[in-house]
C-alpha cells in the first residue's frame, strides 16, 4: 500500500503561482503513472480531471488547459511529485490530488481516467481569486 500526501495548496491571486508536492510512503518498483488531478467546485459529481502526469520513462503528459502554465516534475532521490503552477486562473480553483498507478501511463485506461489510479492522496485545496 503506498501512502500519498499532498502539500502546497492555497489562495493566491489571478496570475500567481503555487507549487504543489506529493510525497510518497513507498516507491512503486516497475512502471508507473504519478499525475495530478483536480476537482472543481459543485461539479463534485463528475469524474476528476486529470491535469498532468508523468511516466516512469520521464514522458510528461498535460490536459490543453494547463499546457504552458502548468510543470510535472519529480524528485527521483525523495520521491516526490510537484506540480508547477504558473498564470493561475480562476478556473484553476479546485481540489488537487495526487495519484499513481502500477502501470504506465500510456498502458491500460487513458491517464486521464480516475480508474486507472490505484492509490489517492487526500488532496490540497487551491483558490485563484480575482
Amino acid at each position: 500500500q503506498v501512502q500519498l500526501v499532498e502539500s502546497g495548496g492555497g489562495t493566491v491571486q489571478v496570475g500567481g503561482s503555487l507549487r504543489l508536492s506529493c510525497a510518497a510512503s513507498k516507491v512503486i518498483a516497475g512502471p508507473y503513472c504519478k499525475g495530478w488531478f483536480r476537482q472543481v467546485p459543485g461539479k463534485e459529481y463528475l469524474e476528476h480531471e486529470g491535469v498532468a502526469v508523468m511516466d516512469s520513462d520521464g514522458s510528461t503528459s498535460y490536459t490543453s488547459a494547463v499546457k504552458g502554465r502548468f510543470t510535472i516534475s519529480r524528485d527521483s532521490a525523495t520521491d516526490t511529485l510537484y506540480l508547477q503552477m504558473n498564470s493561475l486562473k480562476p478556473e484553476d480553483t479546485g481540489m488537487y490530488y495526487c495519484a499513481e498507478s502500477i502501470e504506465s501511463c500510456r498502458s491500460g485506461s487513458n491517464w486521464y481516467r480516475q480508474r486507472k489510479y490505484n492509490y489517492w492522496g487526500q488532496g490540497t485545496r487551491v483558490t485563484v481569486s480575482s
